[in-house]
């Protein structure tokens, strides 16, 4: 056999195998790399960054909006780090500091730096509205409407009056329940998820009564953006483990 008779022992099966690993190879690799486009360099406890992985150049996006966003870029997020290590030794879990650990950002009350801006549906509107505004929707016939039912929480107190309900436009589905709280006549919105609507009363056992009064606000109760739909939905996630100390004890 001359030399380069590569066909008297290898077939098209065989090519076809190697042309694959070569490929997939390519693939992890690509895909390594653009999953490094956010939340890296990592950043230790002891304040070094790990890169491991080569991060990508960057990209730009062009968004829906007429926007561009690139990645990875240098935006520092402005959190500040309201929390300690329980013990020395690296890993150890995070418990917060400030006076109400609901509001620390630490654990199931961590919220990303999304935009502070609302979000838009394909038409350019605002997604999530309050019925006032959306008045194609209301309640479906026959369901419990809860505009003017009492709020109670976890402790069984009263925490506010349901006043209005906020609608997603997008999906045709509520998202919040708009309340006056009882203490300081504030409105703030309770999410959907976090709450449980019967015919006498609406309940939620994330929090307690007395707890609404700190749920985080908006600049505007026509809308709601980004940023601060997360720090809502982060108050009432951490209520699930802060609300009372007994929450974050062990279970035996």
């Amino acid at each position: 056999m001359g030399t380069g008779a590569i066909t008297q022992y290898v077939n098209v099966a065989q090519l076809v195998l190697y042309a694959f690993w070569i490929f997939f190879a390519f693939l992890i690799y690509y895909l390594s790399r653009e999953n490094h486009r956010e939340g890296y360099p990592l950043v230790t406890e002891g304040g070094m960054k790990v890169t491991g992985f080569p991060i990508p150049a960057p990209k730009t996006y062009l968004l829906a909006d007429g926007s561009t966003f690139s990645a990875p870029n240098d935006f520092v997020s402005p959190q500040v780090l309201a929390a300690e290590p329980t013990h020395r030794w690296a890993g150890a879990p995070l418990v917060p500091t400030g006076a109400n650990p609901m509001l620390d950002g630490i654990g199931p009350g961590a919220w990303a730096d999304r935009a502070d801006h609302p979000d838009h549906d394909y038409h350019g509107h605002n997604k999530v509205q309050p019925l006032r505004l959306a008045t194609d929707y209301d309640v479906q016939a026959g369901d419990t409407d809860p505009r003017g039912l009492p709020v109670v929480g976890a402790d069984g107190v009263v925490g506010g009056t349901v006043v209005e309900m906020w609608v997603d436009v997008a999906e045709s589905l509520f998202r919040y329940y708009e309340l006056e709280v009882a203490s300081n006549g504030r409105r703030v919105l309770l999410p959907m998820n976090f709450a449980r609507c019967k015919r006498d009363k609406v309940t939620v056992g994330a929090i307690l009564g007395h707890q609404f009064a700190d749920v985080p606000g908006q600049r505007s109760m026509d809308q709601v953006t980004m940023l601060e739909e997360e720090k809502i939905q982060a108050y009432y996630g951490a209520g699930t483990l802060y609300a009372e100390p007994s929450r974050a004890e062990p279970l035996l």
